[in-house]
């Protein structure tokens, strides 16, 4: 008989494997097949939670959306929004914050019900957006939330901005747009009478109302502003100054706006300025507002260009 000398190495067994039948599957493999058939769970719970919780402003937000045309622009941003966040992914170094993004959810949920009670639809509206910066922050951390800042601005773009607010800026745009359109018909002429928000020619009234004060268009503006800025432009300083630049653009088209108007009801016809023309005349001068926008855009870009290479350059 002959007997090895060499080291043999002895098969290694676990307690789960001790008198388990060949074949067979131990509770411990069980239990680890299993953990990836229920990792979705927390997050649906999650989604369950914010469809029941925000369930109420988020359809109000889509009537107004689809029902209020200063409110339109929120139909393009949210689609976009959440269009770039999937297009930017999530970040390989992301890492959940737990506590820090459940005090935001609770914060926001806390936002929702008191804004309820007091019949405040911009608050509540507001929250939903906190309490999706919170799920984020809890599920992939603040690192996440900002490499999504873009998504989340458009997102808080497309709210409507409250009543008492717009009745606030809406008055001095009127008077503004009053004030350039009576200007620029003097200009051309023509014997004008301001009255505050009221244009006087011969024969004829305009009166500026809210609808045309601009506000609609300065809104719509802006979010294209920061949109176009983010995708376009490399600075901080370059789009902050693009997004600035929307402010004055927003105005003068206005004011052009109404001169238009006054002229086409002074010497054409006081049908013009009502209806489907007064209509498709500021939507057209809406198309000459966003032409703008892009020219500045392209030449803040083209300035830009140069300024970072020589940064950059050693």
């Amino acid at each position: 008989m002959e007997v090895s000398t060499g080291a043999t190495t002895a098969p290694s067994y676990s307690s789960s494997d001790a008198g388990a039948p060949a074949g067979s599957v131990s509770p411990l493999d069980s239990a680890t097949a299993a953990r990836p058939s229920v990792a979705w769970v927390p997050a649906l719970v999650t989604a369950l939670g914010f469809v029941l919780l925000f369930a109420k402003p988020a359809s109000l937000l889509v009537n107004d959306w689809w029902t209020q045309p200063e409110s339109g622009h929120g139909l393009l941003l949210a689609p976009v929004a959440l269009w770039l966040a999937w297009r930017s992914g999530i970040r390989k170094d992301a890492s959940p914050n737990r506590w820090l993004g459940f005090a935001v959810i609770v914060f926001a949920v806390l936002v929702r019900c008191t804004a309820e009670l007091a019949a405040e639809l911009f608050t509540m509206r507001g929250s939903m957006i906190v309490a999706l910066v919170g799920i984020v922050i809890y599920y992939f951390g603040v690192r996440q939330v900002i490499h999504w800042w873009l998504p989340f601005v458009l997102l808080a773009l497309s709210v409507p901005l409250p009543e008492l607010l717009t009745q606030a800026l809406s008055l001095p745009l009127q008077f503004k747009a009053s004030q350039m359109g009576a200007a620029l018909l003097k200009m051309r002429n023509i014997p004008v009478l301001l009255t505050g928000n009221v244009i006087r020619l011969p024969g004829q009234e305009l009166f500026v109302t809210e609808a045309c004060s601009g506000l609609r268009s300065l809104t719509a503006l802006l979010s294209m502003a920061v949109l176009v800025s983010a995708m376009v432009l490399e600075s901080p300083i370059s789009r902050v100054l693009l997004i600035v630049v929307a402010f004055p653009i927003a105005v003068i088209v206005n004011g052009i706006r109404v001169f238009l108007t006054g002229f086409l009801v002074f010497f054409v016809n006081p049908e013009l300025g009502k209806g489907f023309m007064h209509l498709t005349e500021g939507w057209l001068l809406f198309l000459v507002s966003l032409a703008s926008l892009a020219a500045f855009a392209w030449t803040i870009r083209f300035v830009e260009r140069p300024l970072l290479r020589l940064r950059g350059a050693p």
